[in-house]
């Protein structure tokens, strides 16, 4: 289930956008949408996990703002695109783990590490809602900004063609 709960347009430094607010039945997801991708073909698609150190407290210590700017910015560039900011925060474990994750990721470990140390698991995120949201907005297939082939299957595994991959350089 995804239900469209309300639309508006979004001026960014990026430029301007449609923003699209959708409900799942447990949790919000928004879409940004720039220029008309209805029923398009190899639109650029960003999916994006919302990070509350990035994206609120500009943190030094995640990449997770500079994947949204790059992605923000590489689809105004292109003239249409669409970002999809997914509510999973902590790689989908939630604030509380990435707090009790911090100690071990300054003993070096990498993130996905750190959270299975601190008792959650690697990676709990659900692309899907992406998924249902690209359908419900008519785009025919995407080419993809990740870095993660979990997002590439779980949308293949949901019916949406990914017609290429570009990777987020940092």
């Amino acid at each position: 289930m995804i239900v469209k709960l309300a639309s508006g347009p979004l001026k960014t430094k990026y430029g301007d956008f449609q923003e699209v607010l959708y409900y799942d039945g447990q949790t919000e997801s928004l879409a940004l949408i720039s220029g008309d991708i209805n029923n398009q073909e190899d639109i650029m698609c960003r999916i994006h996990s919302a990070c509350v150190f990035g994206h609120y407290f500009n943190s030094i210590e995640c990449d997770c703002q500079e994947q949204m700017n790059i992605s923000q910015e590489l689809i105004q560039r292109e003239g249409k695109g669409i970002i999809i900011l997914l509510n999973q925060e902590g790689k989908g474990n939630g604030h509380f783990a990435l707090l009790n994750s911090v100690k071990y990721k300054k003993e070096g470990m990498k993130q996905a590490d750190a959270y299975e140390a601190a008792g959650f698991r690697k990676d709990n995120r659900d692309f899907s809602a992406a998924a249902k949201i690209l359908k419900d907005i008519g785009v025919r297939s995407i080419r993809i900004l990740t870095n993660n082939p979990d997002k590439v299957d779980t949308l293949a595994q949901h019916g949406i063609e990914i017609t290429g991959i570009k990777e987020i350089i940092l």
